[in-house]
């Protein structure tokens, strides 16, 4: 795997995770009515396809089951016209995209000392 990949690969988990614990248990209305949590949850995806895209071709290739293209554009889909978020799109990946994210991460990413 090349250099810094790991580093990227980990950045996504972690940040996927924090992501999905910081809407667990909250209903839909909730996180509607939360403009921080919906600030805070589409910046933590935006920062997810950030570190994908920098994920070499080479490591995309060897971890095909994780749909790249798909992660890489969750920016693009989230953004329009850089004015306005589809939140949306971002309850839609932070409940079902990124726990099977993060199940497949999890298999490539050895764990941090600190967990």
């Amino acid at each position: 795997m090349p250099q810094g990949d790991l580093l990227y690969l980990g950045h996504m988990l972690d940040v996927s995770v924090q992501a999905v614990e910081k809407i667990r248990g909250k209903s839909r209305e909730e996180f509607e009515e939360d403009e921080n949590l919906r600030l805070a949850l589409a910046h933590l995806v935006q920062m997810i396809g950030e570190a994908a895209r920098r994920v070499s071709p080479q490591s995309q290739q060897a971890y095909s089951q994780i749909p790249w293209s798909d992660v890489i554009g969750m920016r693009h889909k989230i953004v329009h016209d850089y004015l306005d978020v589809d939140f949306d799109v971002v309850w839609e990946v932070v409940t079902t995209d990124l726990p099977e994210l993060i199940s497949h991460l999890s298999p490539i990413v050895p764990p941090s000392p600190n967990s």
